[in-house]
């Protein structure tokens, strides 16, 4: 069958990625520490000595676990200070504010999905599928690597 030569499907998916990648990559590259980040709903992006590890959100609206930028790049800030083969110093941080918690999500995703970033699948993040539950020994793929310091 010809393709339609009339037809055409906007790629909303691609936009938002672009402009967000494009605005992220912008924004500057800070230290991870207690004082970064406002009490604002966002993303933000995590570095490993110089590499983009894990993508995050932080909203203070349309959850019931509400957190901002702050308070979620503190509890990272807290998890890796507790870990062995990894300091606080080799970590970094950039972030973007959004007005729209739906926007928040959206951005997050089109990150996720642009850069695969490897402490997403992890253990890394706040939840680790299958942690908790009885019968699971797994040890996650962080904890492997980062096991909790003694």
């Amino acid at each position: 069958m010809a393709a339609n030569e009339h037809h055409f499907d906007f790629d909303l998916d691609r936009g938002i990625r672009e402009q967000v990648v494009q605005k992220l990559e912008a924004s500057p590259l800070l230290p991870l520490d207690k004082s970064v980040g406002p009490q604002e709903s966002g993303i933000y992006a995590l570095y490993f000595k110089g590499k983009l590890v894990y993508i995050g959100k932080a909203s203070k609206g349309m959850t019931k676990s509400t957190r901002t930028l702050r308070t979620r790049l503190n509890e990272h800030v807290g998890k890796i200070s507790g870990r062995q083969n990894i300091s606080i110093a080799d970590m970094k941080c950039r972030y973007l504010t959004f007005e729209s918690e739906w926007w928040v999500f959206a951005a997050e995703f089109a990150l996720m999905v642009h850069y695969k970033p490897e402490w997403n699948e992890s253990g890394f993040g706040s939840k680790v599928p299958g942690v908790g539950r009885p019968g699971t020994d797994r040890i996650s793929a962080w904890n492997a690597s980062f096991p909790p310091k003694l």
